[in-house]
């Protein structure tokens, strides 16, 4: 009986015992913080917040600029399986694609004319 095929299942479950055991050891092993009080005080960006409110209001340009930043970087993904297949798609990859950058251009237009990108 051939038990190569069973190697990777018995180092997984050997992880999957091991590495709870590990970290359960560790809360034993390690040294306990001591109730501080800097411990539980917000700290954030080199920040102390001074007040207790959670429902801070931020500015629209912080979301605003993630989901741009999404939406291109998706772009890139998109990008790189078809530089890599070109040969294979020939005109009509190269096509596509031009028109997939080219939706993606007026969309970055329509950004900056909306004024999207100018920080205030």
């Amino acid at each position: 009986m051939n038990y190569n095929f069973y190697l990777p299942l018995t180092i997984i479950l050997i992880l999957a015992v091991v590495i709870p055991f590990l970290f359960h050891l560790s809360r034993y092993i390690g040294e306990r913080s001591k109730n501080n009080a800097s411990i539980n005080e917000t700290y954030e960006s080199g920040v102390k917040k001074t007040y207790k409110d959670s429902f801070e209001r931020f500015n629209i340009k912080y979301y605003l600029v993630a989901i741009i930043f999404v939406l291109f970087d998706v772009e890139i993904l998109f990008m790189f399986p078809w530089a890599v297949t070109l040969r294979e798609t020939n005109l009509l990859g190269l096509f596509e694609m031009f028109t997939f950058m080219l939706l993606l251009l007026a969309g970055l237009i329509y950004i900056y004319k909306k004024g999207a990108l100018k920080w205030d």
